[in-house]
C-alpha cells in the first residue's frame, strides 16, 4: 500500500480521496521520467521554442524555419524577403508534423515581416503568423498583425541580477504598462520603467506584476485573448525595451511576474493558433469542448504531449529570455474542471471528482516542477476561485506546486458588503470569516481589490464608497461627510484585510491613493477614448488633495507588514468581536490590532486583554491627520498593562490601531 500523501495526513477529512490523490502523484511521477527518459531533462523537454520558430545559427551561418503544423498539406514561408510570394518557398515535412525549410544568411533579416502560408487538412489556404514568433507588429492602416524576425544587431546587455527567494512575503503592485500613464494614449515599456518604477518602490512594494504582456489583438481584453504566447505586446515597444524595464526593476530590488494566460487563447484564426493546420484542433480540444463558452475563446488540448510541451518551452521562455522571477497564472479554475469552475464547491467530493481534468492537473504540475528548476525560490501565483486542495502544497505531498494562491473571495466580500449592507449593520463574525478562511499551509496572497473590481460596470472601493463626490471635495481642507466616510473605510479595509487575509498582498496600480473612476478600455462603446484607461498621477502628487493622505497610509501599512514580518508570521487570531460597540481585536506576529467599525462610536478607556501581558506603543493608527484622518490618538502616548493583563485604550469610530511591544 503506498504510503499516504502528506496532504491527507494534514486533512483527515480527504482520506475518501486518497487514491485520486495518489494517481495524481503517479501520473506525474511517470510523465517525469518519461520526459527524462527522451530529453534527460525536464528542462532539455521544455526547449521547443528554441527548436521551432525562425532561427539565424552562427556555427552555420544560416537560418531555419521549423513548424510544427501535423496535419498541414504544405507550409511556405512568405514576407518581405520574398515580395510577398505565397509559394516561392515551400517548407518541407519531417517526422512527428514538423516543417522546415533552411535559407542562407543573407535570405533574412532582422526587422523584416513574415508569415507562414499554410495549406490546411481541410483544404483552407491561409496566411498565419508562425506560432513561436517572438515579435508580432500590427499594420497601422489596414490592422492586420504579422510576425516580424527579431535578432537585434545590439541585444540588450543585462546589468542586473535578482533572487526571487529573497522575497519573503510578496507585496506587489499589479500593473498594466498602456494605461499607466496621464495622457489619454497607451503608454510604453520604457515611460513604465523611467516614470512609474520610482513611484512603486517609494510606496514600499517589493513585486511587480505586469499584465497584458504577451501579445493579443484586442486591447480591450486586458492581455487575457492571447494570440501569439513568444511575442511580447508590440503596442508597448520592442522585446528589448521590455528587458529594460525589468532590468530597471531589479536594480531597484523589484521582483517581476508575468501574468501568464495559460488558461485560453484567442480565437481569431488570422492572429491566433485556432485551426492552425485546418485539423479543427491541434492545440486545442475539438468541438465544443474546444471552445470557452463565458469567454468566447479556445481551450487548450491538456492531454497533447506536443501541447503540454508548446507551454512548458512557453514558461521556460519568459524565465529565461526576460528574466521574469515567476508568474501569476491566470484562469487556474477553468483550467481544473471540465466545468471551468461553473458550479458551486461544497465539499471535497467537487475537487476530486469526474469534473477535475487530471490533465490540466498534469501539466500545471509540470510547469511548477520547471519553473523551481530553472528559477529556484520563483514567485508562482495561482488565480483560483474553487479552493483547490493542495492547490500550494508540493506535488510529492499531493499538491500541484505553487506557491501562493489569491484570496479571490475577500474582493468579493467587500464589494458585496458595501452595495448590499449598512455600515451599521456589519456582521463582524462574518467578516473575520472571510478574511481569514483559507488552508492551512498555503500560502495566500490577500487583497481588498485587483483589477478585476476596477472594470467599467464596476467600482473601485475608493469610488464606491465617495462616487461622485470625489470629483469636488477631496480637498484637504474640505470636512465632506461622504468622503470622511469614504477614506477611514478605505484605510480600515486594506488594514484588516492585509493583517489577517495571508502571506502577501497585492494592490492594482493607483488603487493604493484611492484612484477615483473605472478602467475602460477604448472601444466601439465609448468612441475609441482614452479618457477611463489611464492613470491620474497628478491627483497623488498634488499636496492639497485627500490622495497623498491615502498614500501615505499605505506607505505605513507595508512598512509595517515589512519591519514586523507580519506576513510571514501564523494566521492572526481573534481575542474580542464586541458586537455591541463594533470592535474586533486580533493578535497577529507579537501584534495587537484593534479595529473599531462603529459609525459614530468612540470608547475612552477600553479594555483590552494583551495575551503576553506586556505593555504596548502605538505602531500604526489609520486617523492620523497626514493619512487624511481626525488626530483623535495621542501617537505618544504609552500602554501599560495592569496586573489582570489589561490595557486601556482609546478606540475612535471608524479606527484600526496597531499596537506594538514596548
Amino acid at each position: 500500500m503506498p504510503a499516504q500523501p502528506q496532504l491527507v495526513v494534514d486533512d483527515p477529512w480527504m482520506e475518501p480521496y486518497q487514491g485520486v490523490i495518489q494517481r495524481r502523484i503517479h501520473r506525474f511521477e511517470e510523465e517525469l521520467t518519461a520526459i527524462k527518459n527522451r530529453a534527460r531533462t525536464l528542462a532539455a523537454h521544455a526547449t521547443g521554442h528554441n527548436y521551432s520558430g525562425i532561427h539565424y545559427h552562427d556555427r552555420t551561418g544560416e537560418w531555419t524555419v521549423r513548424e510544427w503544423a501535423p496535419a498541414a498539406q504544405a507550409v511556405y514561408l512568405t514576407g518581405d524577403f520574398n515580395e510577398w510570394n505565397r509559394e516561392s518557398h515551400p517548407l518541407e515535412k519531417f517526422p512527428y508534423g514538423v516543417w522546415q525549410i533552411k535559407l542562407p544568411a543573407a535570405a533574412l533579416a532582422h526587422g523584416q515581416r513574415v508569415k507562414l502560408h499554410i495549406a490546411g487538412a481541410d483544404g483552407s489556404r491561409r496566411d498565419r503568423i508562425p506560432s513561436c514568433i517572438r515579435r508580432v507588429l500590427q499594420d497601422p492602416v489596414t490592422h492586420d498583425y504579422c510576425g516580424q524576425i527579431w535578432s537585434p544587431p545590439t541585444p540588450h546587455v543585462w546589468k542586473h541580477t535578482f533572487d526571487p527567494a529573497s522575497i519573503s512575503a510578496p507585496l506587489i503592485y499589479e500593473s498594466h504598462i498602456g494605461m499607466a500613464g496621464e495622457e489619454p494614449r497607451i503608454h510604453t515599456y520604457r515611460e513604465f520603467a523611467d516614470n512609474v518604477l520610482p513611484r512603486i518602490t517609494r510606496a514600499g512594494y517589493n513585486t511587480l506584476q505586469l499584465m497584458a504582456v504577451q501579445e493579443h489583438p484586442y486591447y480591450a481584453s486586458f492581455g487575457y485573448h492571447v494570440s501569439s504566447f513568444f511575442a511580447p505586446c508590440s503596442r508597448f515597444g520592442t522585446p528589448e525595451d521590455l528587458k529594460y524595464l525589468i532590468d530597471t526593476a531589479h536594480g531597484l530590488g523589484l521582483a517581476v511576474l508575468l501574468d501568464l494566460v495559460h488558461s485560453h487563447a484567442v480565437k481569431n484564426i488570422a492572429e491566433g493558433l485556432n485551426d492552425f493546420d485546418g485539423s479543427g484542433n491541434q492545440y486545442f480540444h475539438q468541438g465544443e469542448r474546444g471552445d470557452h463558452p463565458r469567454w468566447d475563446s479556445k481551450c487548450f488540448d491538456y492531454g497533447n504531449p506536443e501541447v503540454r510541451q508548446f507551454l512548458l518551452a512557453n514558461v521556460r521562455y519568459w524565465l529565461e529570455e526576460f528574466h521574469f522571477d515567476g508568474f501569476r497564472f491566470d484562469g487556474v479554475t477553468s483550467m481544473l474542471y471540465h466545468s471551468h469552475g461553473d458550479k458551486d464547491f461544497g465539499s471535497y467530493a467537487d475537487y476530486f471528482g469526474d469534473d477535475t481534468d487530471d490533465d490540466a492537473i498534469l501539466y500545471l504540475q509540470l510547469a511548477t516542477q520547471l519553473i523551481g528548476e530553472i528559477k529556484p525560490g520563483a514567485i508562482v501565483i495561482a488565480e483560483d476561485m474553487s479552493g483547490m486542495p493542495g492547490l500550494c502544497r508540493p506535488i510529492a505531498e499531493g499538491g500541484i506546486g505553487f506557491t501562493h494562491r489569491l484570496a479571490m473571495g475577500i474582493p468579493d466580500y467587500w464589494i458585496k458588503l458595501l452595495k448590499h449592507s449598512r455600515d451599521e449593520d456589519w456582521n463582524l463574525d462574518e467578516l473575520w470569516s472571510a478574511l481569514t478562511n483559507r488552508r492551512h499551509g498555503e500560502a495566500t496572497i490577500a487583497y481588498a481589490e485587483s483589477h478585476d473590481q476596477a472594470l467599467v460596470g464596476d467600482k473601485t472601493l475608493a469610488f464606491r464608497l465617495m462616487d461622485q463626490e470625489m470629483y469636488w471635495h477631496m480637498a484637504s481642507n474640505d470636512p465632506h461627510p461622504v468622503i470622511d466616510r469614504g477614506i477611514a473605510l478605505h484605510k480600515l479595509i486594506r488594514l484588516v484585510t492585509l493583517a489577517f487575509g495571508g502571506e502577501g498582498w497585492l494592490n492594482f496600480m493607483g488603487n493604493e491613493f484611492g484612484h477615483p473612476e473605472w478602467i475602460d478600455f477604448p472601444r466601439e462603446g465609448n468612441g475609441g477614448s482614452y479618457h477611463y484607461c489611464r492613470r491620474q498621477w497628478s491627483l497623488v502628487d498634488n499636496p492639497e488633495l485627500k490622495y497623498a493622505g491615502l498614500a501615505r497610509f499605505d506607505r505605513a501599512l507595508l512598512d509595517l507588514a515589512r519591519t514586523t514580518g507580519l506576513l510571514n508570521t501564523p494566521p492572526a487570531q481573534v481575542l474580542l468581536i464586541d458586537h455591541e460597540s463594533k470592535i474586533l481585536v486580533a493578535e497577529r506576529a507579537n501584534l495587537i490590532f484593534v479595529c473599531n467599525f462603529s459609525v459614530t462610536n468612540s470608547h475612552p478607556g477600553y479594555p483590552i486583554r494583551v495575551p503576553d501581558g506586556t505593555s504596548r506603543k502605538l505602531l500604526l493608527n489609520t486617523d492620523t491627520p497626514e493619512s487624511g484622518g481626525h488626530g483623535r490618538v495621542d501617537p505618544s502616548s504609552l500602554y501599560p498593562v495592569d496586573a489582570r493583563g489589561i490595557m486601556k485604550i482609546y478606540s475612535p469610530s471608524r479606527t484600526g490601531l496597531v499596537f506594538a511591544r514596548i
